[in-house]
């Protein structure tokens, strides 16, 4: 089964150089995925080192564990907010650097069963988390039009959003809107398309945030970074879309105005055109990286 999957970490190199300070540190991995990045970084580490890996996705977990199959990963099926517990349960008093790719791996993307793609028919699902209740069917057949506007047009930045919307209680009262095929008709019988970009992405974006509560933890994890990071120790988050860029640049410039902390990329890190020609969806990456000082 893991052979049917391919991740091609993001940025591996540059996040490599920037956060792997002690070849014997604690480091952290806020979203394993199939864990690319911690394979990366275990090849680049010594044989004490340790890395704690995050993922609410048990299945991802799973193949991640399988992958890596090495005992210096701690793989633990948890929020990337979680992290300052699991390390402190663990007798950890803190990482010498922590990752947060905040994108989507390539088999929750690829699956769709998962239900994230437009490009696969799949049922509306979008969670990261199977067991957790709430469902990108449950938002689209069961909201009001103001939520649903409202999502569309705070985590997918829909100009369209009011359409949209409209659109989805006209389509939910001829029948349930059950799988992405479903939704993604609905979206281009009222918006058309935009070049490359298919009309009902920001949907789709907007409505995994919504599920996910993505943004929510990107809030809670910048706020406790003291709490994850030790003095010395660095954090790096990379981003796919303003939303969440936004959000970490203006925390990591706080921090820095503040005090006790020092911003280790002035401008952000994008991937090379090599890495985006090998990798496209590496095209709207952004890693910032913060040092502990």
């Amino acid at each position: 089964m893991t052979q049917e999957w391919t991740h091609i970490p993001v940025l591996a190199e540059q996040t490599a150089q920037l956060l792997l300070t002690r070849t014997d540190g604690v480091y952290v991995d806020g979203t394993l995925g199939l864990g690319g990045h911690t394979a990366y970084f275990l090849a680049r580490l010594g044989p004490q080192a340790r890395i704690f890996g995050f993922d609410k996705d048990e299945e991802a977990l799973a193949m991640a564990r399988e992958r890596v199959n090495d005992p210096r990963l701690t793989a633990v099926h948890a929020s990337y907010t979680q992290t300052a517990h699991v390390l402190q349960e663990a007798g950890v008093d803190g990482a010498d650097g922590a990752l947060f790719d905040l994108g989507l791996s390539s088999y929750q993307l690829d699956n769709p069963a998962r239900g994230f793609s437009l490009l696969r028919d799949g049922p509306l699902d979008m969670r990261f988390d199977l067991s957790s209740p709430l469902t990108a069917a449950q938002i689209v057949n069961e909201w009001g039009l103001a939520d649903l506007e409202r999502i569309l047009t705070d985590f997918g930045e829909e100009r369209n959003a009011h359409a949209i919307a409209m659109a989805i209680m006209a389509a939910r009262r001829q029948g349930r809107i059950e799988t992405t095929f479903d939704l993604k008709k609905v979206v281009e019988s009222v918006v058309r398309g935009r070049g490359k970009i298919h009309p009902a992405t920001q949907t789709f974006q907007a409505l995994r945030i919504a599920v996910n509560d993505e943004l929510g933890c990107v809030r809670t994890v910048l706020e406790v970074l003291q709490n994850i990071i030790k003095p010395g120790g660095r954090a790096g988050i990379i981003t796919f879309h303003s939303l969440e860029d936004r959000l970490v640049k203006n925390r990591f410039k706080d921090l820095a105005a503040g005090g006790g902390w020092r911003l280790m990329t002035k401008h952000v890190v994008a991937p090379a055109y090599d890495e985006v020609r090998r990798n496209p969806r590496a095209r709207s990456a952004k890693l910032r990286v913060i040092e502990r000082v």
